[in-house]
């Protein structure tokens, strides 16, 4: 298959102009010939946004289902992080639409940092969804830390050989990427996986500043990254608060073994 990383910018609390962005990104994955798109973490509100629990949409709701339209209409999958609420909780979720507009699947992210406990509750499960591609996973930014990689590692016992996970990258307004290049932490993550198990990982992240919540002044740079079997790096995205771009990729599962 191929497969768009949709480096779109998330502003915080903006959520009609951020469905918007992510409803055209998924557009211009369809149109560049991708099958699948996946876009950031919490796109709809921007991650740990100050009034997230009283935003929170149900899902499905009316943001899922305007990008369940948009799905549709394209004839793509697409995988996206948005703000769920259920009942009293609102939690950090994935979402998986078909290309025929379903909802097949969502993921609640399970290592949430501590910073963030006071807006979105913690994820309980893991999901091995089938799909035209094979199995597909779904983990989100934090989930895969090295020292919470053992979410990755069982996805990957339960048959997952394309992991995707929507993202928030972000650094301090000043950090200088010629000086510091980014992203090592994810590079040795998702080698990890890919190496041991033959898989792809994917993340995806949003571009922007954060204007509210408690890294508010940081930046949110893209950078995304796709890493194949045998570790080998697939494609880095551009790197920038203004990076917001797609970028395609080549991602077959044919003839990959489990361990």
């Amino acid at each position: 298959m191929k497969l768009g990383m949709g480096q779109i910018r998330v502003e915080g609390g903006a959520v009609e102009a951020n469905l918007g962005r992510a409803e055209d990104m998924i557009r211009q994955a369809a149109n560049a010939g991708s099958d699948v798109v996946v876009l950031p973490e919490c796109l709809d509100l921007g991650w740990t946004w100050p009034e997230a629990r009283k935003l929170a949409d149900q899902m499905p709701g009316e943001r899922s289902s305007r990008l369940a339209v948009a799905a549709r209409q394209h004839g793509i999958w697409v995988v996206a992080g948005l703000t769920e609420r259920d009942g009293e909780r609102v939690f950090n979720c994935a979402i998986l639409i078909s290309s025929n507009g379903e909802l097949i699947a969502k993921h609640r992210k399970i290592n949430e940092l501590s910073i963030a406990h006071d807006i979105y509750n913690v994820g309980d499960r893991l999901t091995a969804v089938p799909s035209p591609f094979g199995l597909l996973g779904m983990t989100i930014c934090a989930d895969n830390f090295p020292e919470s990689l053992v979410f990755g590692h069982a996805l990957a016992r339960m048959g997952v050989r394309t992991l995707l996970s929507p993202c928030a990258w972000a650094v301090d307004a000043d950090h200088d990427n010629a000086k510091e290049p980014y992203g090592e932490l994810w590079l040795t993550a998702y080698q990890e996986l890919a190496t041991r198990y033959n898989m792809h990982v994917v993340g995806v992240s949003c571009v922007g500043w954060l204007t509210g919540g408690p890294w508010k002044g940081r930046k949110c740079i893209g950078n995304s990254l796709a890493v194949g079997p045998g570790g080998r790096i697939l494609a880095v995205a551009p790197y920038g608060v203004d990076a917001e771009c797609l970028t395609v990729v080549d991602v077959t599962q044919a003839n990959l073994g489990r361990e």
